[in-house]
Parts: C-alpha cells; sequence; structure tokens
C-alpha cells in the first residue's frame, strides 16, 4: 500500500462491529436460520459471533462462512431417524461431534470470523468461555443437556449445555469487541405447563426425575445475562414447538416465525447499526 493509500485509510469510516449471540433451543434453531435468511437480504454481516447449545452450533457454522440456505441443507442430510434413536438417557454425543466434523474440522481459532462457545461445568455449575479447541467436540459440549446426553470430556472437565450458566452469551459477544449485539433468545415464549397435552407433561415429568442424577443446575442469572447485554434482543415466538420437534412441518414453520422475526424488527436493527457507528467514530 502506497504513502497516499496509508493516509487515506485512516480516514475511512470503518462499520462499527456487529455481534450476534444465538441462543439455547434445540430444535428451536431453525428461527435461527430463518432470522440469519432475513439478515443476508439485507448485507447485514457479523464480526463477532457466540453461541449456546444449538445457537453455537448455528455459530460456528456461520462462523466458517456456511449460508442460511447451506445450513438448512445441513440439516436435511441430518438423519433424523437416527439422531431420535440416540435421544435416550445419557447418550454420547460422539454421533453429533463425527457429523459436524464433516463441515467444521479444526479449531474454533481457526474460523474466519471470531467464534466462542458456551457451555457449563458439571462439577462447578459455572459457566466455560470455549474459545480454542476442537470446534466439533466444543459445540457437543456446549449442547450436551441432560438427560439425553451425558457430559463431553474438555480437559479434564465434564461440560454440559451451556444453557444451564448463560442461555444466550451476549455478554461474551461484547468481551470479544462487539461494539452492537444483537441476540436471539427462542425460548422468550414458553407453553406454561396448564397448556401442555399429557404426553409431554408425561415426558417432562421423566425428563426432570433423570435430570435430577445431574449436578448441574441452572444458574440465578442464566436467562437474564443475555438480556443485560444485547443491545437488541429478538424474541421469536416459538410458544407452540418444542425443543424436540423435528418433524419437518414443525422445522419449517420454526424458521418462517424467526424469519419474520428479524423482519418485523430490521428497522430498529439498522437504525441501532447507524447509531453505533457515528459512536465508534466520535471516539476516535
Amino acid at each position: 500500500m502506497g504513502f497516499f493509500a496509508r493516509i487515506k485509510s485512516l480516514f475511512r469510516k470503518k462499520p462499527p462491529v456487529l455481534g450476534l449471540a444465538l441462543g439455547s433451543g434445540g430444535a428451536k434453531g431453525m428461527a435461527h436460520l430463518g432470522i440469519l435468511k432475513a439478515f443476508e437480504e439485507e448485507g447485514i454481516t457479523f464480526g463477532v459471533i457466540t453461541g449456546a447449545s444449538i445457537g453455537s452450533i448455528v455459530g460456528a457454522l456461520l462462523a466458517k462462512g456456511f449460508t442460511s440456505a447451506d445450513m438448512t441443507g445441513i440439516v436435511e442430510n441430518l438423519n433424523r431417524k437416527e439422531f431420535a434413536r440416540n435421544l435416550r438417557p445419557f447418550a454420547d454425543l460422539s454421533f453429533l461431534e463425527t457429523y459436524l466434523g464433516q463441515y467444521l474440522e479444526g479449531n474454533i481459532e481457526d474460523l474466519p470470523i471470531p467464534f466462542a462457545a458456551w457451555a457449563t461445568d458439571g462439577e462447578t455449575n459455572n459457566g466455560v468461555l470455549l474459545d480454542r479447541g476442537k470446534t466439533a467436540r466444543a459445540l457437543t459440549a456446549s449442547a450436551a443437556i441432560p438427560p439425553f446426553f451425558r457430559g463431553v470430556e474438555w480437559e479434564g472437565r465434564k461440560l454440559y449445555d451451556g444453557a444451564f450458566s448463560n442461555a444466550v452469551p451476549a455478554d461474551v459477544c461484547r468481551n470479544m469487541g462487539a461494539d452492537l449485539v444483537i441476540g436471539v433468545d427462542l425460548a422468550a415464549f414458553l407453553k406454561p405447563e396448564a397448556e401442555k397435552g399429557a404426553i409431554s407433561r408425561l415426558i417432562g415429568s421423566a425428563i426432570g426425575a433423570l435430570g435430577a442424577l445431574s449436578q448441574v443446575r441452572y444458574t440465578e442469572d442464566a436467562r437474564t445475562r443475555g438480556y443485560d447485554a444485547a443491545d437488541i434482543m429478538l424474541r421469536p415466538d416459538l410458544h407452540d414447538y418444542t425443543a424436540t420437534d423435528v418433524n419437518q412441518t414443525a422445522m419449517d414453520a420454526m424458521y418462517e416465525i424467526g424469519y419474520r422475526e428479524a423482519r418485523a424488527h430490521m428497522a430498529e436493527i439498522k437504525a441501532a447499526i447507524q447509531a453505533a457507528g457515528k459512536k465508534r467514530r466520535a471516539k476516535k
């Protein structure tokens, strides 16, 4: 770069660093893909990405360079019947690690966009930042929710789902240098117990009983941390769906709900990006 080009670059307007924090929710993660589609339509990209559970998987794929359409294809390629067979008490997540490894080989620190997953230490119940090491294994640790799956071994610790300690890790985005953080909460609209069918209540009771065998527990601020740190929180209304709804009709519907949620807030998001840009330039 020549002298005058370097001088010019000093005065070039630099856009704000946008952070995206994707929350937990199992199959509800299809809403994440709909939200990403809306961002793609507006040319909105992110400089920092974090996630917990399914949010970590979608986030890592985005950090790798996959589009929402690419991710939809990855979901379609997943043998859902085989996946469902693995939904049994304290199953090993090596099958998921192998599958994700096809798309996310290598380490987190080598991803093109800075990324971090969030998990929970099964012994101390403290949150664990996963910003280095094997990507596919880190994602399984972030998504290991008992009683369906047992903890994932990571550097001498047994890690579980990040939702137990930070369901939408927006604060992590902030700590990684984001000027503006957009979070996505997939569990903002939970169906009250009275509205659930008998089978759903029975399954829930069984899950609670089995989950009690695990030491990991939700921390007091697991759900509020993301709201405290995010500038904008998208809250797709997934009231009618559960984390295990993997039938095609439900997944298509959740994708559309996510898309509509992002579109409904797009003017607000664009205004926030513009304001963050002005604030960033004012500091220089």
